[in-house]
């Protein structure tokens, strides 16, 4: 059965406790999701979204006994991706004239996915629905993260059906935000924001400053994953704005791989020299082959500046390296500081390289980085350190507070 969000407005989703990989194997998901749907019933009876392709039995089963599917008289699709309209095709099989309003992207993301011309309803920012005492209102949200979103909001009950806008990936049976782990839900929040919509900063800011402009009140915030915003929702409005303005917090995030543990011992060395120079900075370490990338990312997006390091191999460098780069370079972090390190025993181009990677990634290079030939000695140790201390100096440089979370 459906869980009560209001009066107006129920939960008809699915909540996936077993999920621990998505977008394929791209994103970790430690504590599962949810793909939310909502039933809006008004004088008109509308459905927001469905839920992932796997579970589409299951849900349609379950709306069938919250709701005689006849008696729905609109869909409503936020956004095209398979995980909110993966049971349509189910749906749409035994109810297939109903009228689904969507963006003019939508209709293009979901006749590619599933080949159907069903009865489609283009809308844009500013326009109307009515549902008999209450209106739902259309904003187109671009990139948000797909070309397809949109948001669409009610009057009356003052909620804003946000799509992946302020959600995060978080099974959770206390449907609520008010009601969970607080430090969970604002790990998953981030975790989100760092590894999705970095890319769309500016088209986030723009988008929440337009949607603030129209002056509507705001009670509930209902995104397509995770817990609904109803305790202070703009909150996460707020921290959104926050994250959009080339978000730091005063961190260094170092992150290598090793193979016989001379570029360990390099890392560990310069986090040292790091601390010894500014007690306040907080340091962390990643290996890379061995630690979840999505959490490296997250860790990331919280720093002001970020050192990587590996030993050179076949003149080029590691594989765990040169993917956590791409991931990197492809979510465009701006404003952060950077420098290489690596140890070699041949050639020594790995520094070089990994220097190259993060000019791509939008990063401007502290100085040309730090290579030692072989295992470091207490020579090479020392140099980790005044490198450490560098890094610290030309972090205090840039670091102007932003808030943190």
């Amino acid at each position: 059965m459906g869980v009560p969000i209001n009066k107006t407005i129920t939960w008809v989703g699915k909540v996936d406790w077993e999920l621990r990989t998505f977008h394929g194997e791209e994103y970790s998901t430690h504590r599962g999701s949810s793909y939310n749907s909502y039933l809006v019933r008004d004088e008109k009876t509308v459905l927001i979204d469905t839920v992932w392709a796997p579970f589409a039995k299951e849900f349609v089963h379950n709306l069938q006994q919250e709701i005689d599917l006849k008696n729905i008289d609109y869909i409503i699709v936020n956004h095209g991706e398979s995980d909110h309209s993966g049971a349509l095709p189910e749906l749409m099989r035994l109810i297939p004239d109903i009228p689904i309003y969507c963006t003019a992207n939508a209709v293009k993301s979901l006749k590619g996915h599933y080949h159907q011309d069903w009865n489609f309803h283009v809308v844009k920012s500013g326009d109307r629905l009515n549902i008999g005492t209450k209106e739902l209102i259309f904003v187109e949200a671009p990139m948000l993260h797909w070309p397809d979103t949109m948001f669409c909001y009610l009057t009356d009950d003052n909620t804003l059906f946000s799509s992946d806008a302020f959600g995060q990936h978080y099974a959770t049976e206390r449907m609520f935000n008010d009601l969970v782990d607080q430090p969970e839900l604002f790990q998953e929040c981030i975790k989100y924001y760092a590894n999705i919509l970095t890319p769309f900063s500016p088209l986030v800011d723009r988008k929440i400053k337009e949607f603030v402009g129209l002056n509507l009140p705001l009670d509930m915030i209902c995104p397509s994953h995770g817990v609904v915003w109803r305790d202070n929702p703009l909150q996460i409005v707020t921290t959104y704005l926050e994250w959009a303005a080339n978000y730091h917090e005063n961190q260094i995030t170092i992150i290598y791989d090793s193979m016989w543990d001379g570029t360990r011992k390099m890392a560990e060395a310069i986090a040292r020299g790091i601390t010894g120079s500014d007690r306040d900075v907080v340091v962390k370490i990643f290996n890379a082959s061995r630690s979840d990338k999505n959490d490296i990312i997250t860790e990331v997006f919280r720093s002001k500046a970020i050192l990587v390091g590996s030993p050179t191999i076949n003149r080029g460098i590691l594989s765990a390296m040169a993917a956590i780069l791409e991931e990197i370079r492809g979510l465009g972090f701006k404003n952060k500081k950077a420098a290489a390190f690596g140890a070699y025993g041949w050639s020594g181009e790995s520094v070089k390289m990994l220097s190259e990677r993060l000019k791509e990634g939008g990063f401007l290079l502290v100085n040309d980085g730090l290579k030692l030939l072989w295992n470091p000695d207490e020579k090479g140790l020392a140099a980790c350190l005044d490198f450490g201390g560098e890094i610290a100096r030309a972090g205090r440089m840039q670091y102007a507070p932003t808030s943190g979370s």
